[in-house]
């Protein structure tokens, strides 16, 4: 105290200097506690962004199922564990469903096999080249039958996906025969031959190949199965026509979003980054229909010119690429009519034979409210089973320990799962029928006889 009056004294300055070397002395020691403070804060607030992000406090479970109790839901139950183990995705990304869709996006798959078949190639009666790959299966099937797989990819996809060769591999290797439909305009190398190319709902080309299959293997029952885009078609050429139902197994559709109109609108909203994924969709679109640019513009009767190609450059989403583009391959007079009639959800409910829905919730694609179409339908129709896992993300559904995902997804061994279980359904039905009569006329014996 006596220190600093006498500092006072001799200098103006030295209180101030006295001051500010007794508030270094006083707070001194707590700086560098003050530093480490935020610099934990900054750290916890890191990890909580990781943690909300990646979504780790998540828990993992089993899948939700809706259905309706009848013999068929009962003898799945028993037949397909994937219905009621946990699904764990890899723990240190799986649970985002951003991270699942992005990897799916990217890469496809991990280490997908190298498929061996041949391409046949379909004109349609307006002049289009159709084309599939054809894929024989790899060994007997567990029943003994002639089972094809006949599968529709998603938007924009081919044969030669990453993803589709890995579910071929496993299904040629549980004795599936496997045709996989080639987006019109799709494929590389393989010009257009009619000014259009494929639509959200357009049947023809997958009609065609189903066609095909059947007068090439008179004997083979059919598994009808559809990847997101897909799984709108495969619904929509089954409900279009009883006739397209014979020989069909089931249906089995994956990351669908059952109504096209209702998709788009919610694909204009920020929420999950919706809008983002629509760029970026109507991007790659947008690349694929100027791929074909001379096709469209060049045949005859196209009903694309240089002013729909102008808005097609201008275009940022994919509900703008349908109105200057895709509606008008098949001449829908507005964009509302164009989702209407190409949506499977006008046809679905025609469906008799089983029909599997798998979605996944953290689908950032597919707006909760496309969701409810699927678990109506599952309350209402006894044929259809529709599953809804926690994890997942768009057509990723990876498996995995930490941080490497296995080469087979959940989504490849639940198909083949439910598609074993109903060709063993099938093939058992008759006897358990020919059994249930048997019991009947026996007892209807017993009866007359007392």
């Amino acid at each position: 105290m006596y220190f600093h009056q006498s500092q006072t004294r001799s200098s103006p300055v030295a209180p101030m200097s006295a001051l500010e070397d007794g508030d270094m002395g006083t707070f001194g020691p707590e700086l560098p506690a003050m530093f480490d403070g935020v610099k934990l804060a900054a750290v916890a607030t890191v990890l909580y962004v990781i943690v909300r992000c990646l979504n780790l406090n998540s828990t993992t479970a089993p899948p939700e199922v809706v259905h309706q109790v009848t013999a068929l839901s009962r003898y799945l139950f028993k037949s397909c564990p994937l219905l009621t183990k946990e699904y764990i995705p890899p723990l240190l990304w799986g649970k985002s469903g951003h991270i699942q869709t992005a990897l799916y996006g990217k890469m496809g798959r991990v280490n997908s096999p190298t498929l061996h078949g041949f391409r046949k190639f379909l004109t349609m009666p307006d002049g289009a080249t159709a084309t599939f790959d054809l894929f024989e299966a790899l060994g007997d099937h567990s029943t003994g039958d002639d089972v094809t797989m006949v599968i529709c990819p998603g938007i924009g996809n081919h044969s030669e996906q990453n993803y589709i060769r890995t579910f071929v591999d496993y299904c040629q290797r549980h004795g599936y025969r496997c045709a996989v439909l080639n987006h019109l305009g799709a494929p590389p190398n393989v010009e257009l031959t009619s000014p259009r190319m494929f639509t959200y709902g357009c049947t023809w080309e997958y009609a065609a190949m189903v066609g095909h299959i059947k007068q090439a293997f008179p004997q083979t029952l059919l598994v009808v199965v559809g990847f997101s885009l897909g799984g709108n078609i495969a619904c929509k050429f089954l409900g279009e026509s009883p006739s397209n139902q014979d020989r069909v197994l089931c249906c089995v559709t994956v990351c669908q979003g059952y109504s096209a109109l209702r998709a788009q609108e919610t694909f204009l909203q920020w929420d999950q980054c919706r809008r983002l994924y629509n760029f970026v969709l109507a991007d790659r679109m947008k690349k694929l229909i100027l791929s074909h640019r001379s096709s469209l513009l060049g045949l005859k009767s196209s009903n694309i010119g240089d002013v729909e190609l102008s808005k097609l450059y201008a275009a940022t989403s994919l509900m703008q690429i349908d109105d200057s583009i895709m509606r008008k391959f098949h001449g829908h007079s507005s964009l509302k009519e164009y989702y209407e009639k190409e949506s499977c959800l006008n046809y679905i409910h025609k469906v008799s034979v089983p029909l599997f829905l798998v979605n996944s919730s953290d689908d950032p694609l597919i707006h909760q409210s496309l969701l409810e179409i699927p678990r109506a339908l599952a309350e209402k129709m006894p044929n259809v089973m529709f599953v809804l896992t926690q994890h997942g993300g768009h057509l990723g559904f990876f498996e995995g320990a930490m941080l490497l995902p296995q080469p087979l997804t959940w989504m490849d061994k639940a198909i083949v799962e439910y598609a074993d279980a109903l060709c063993r359904w099938e093939k058992n039905r008759p006897a358990f029928h020919h059994q249930k009569c048997l019991n009947i006329n026996m007892n209807l014996v017993l009866l007359l006889s007392h």
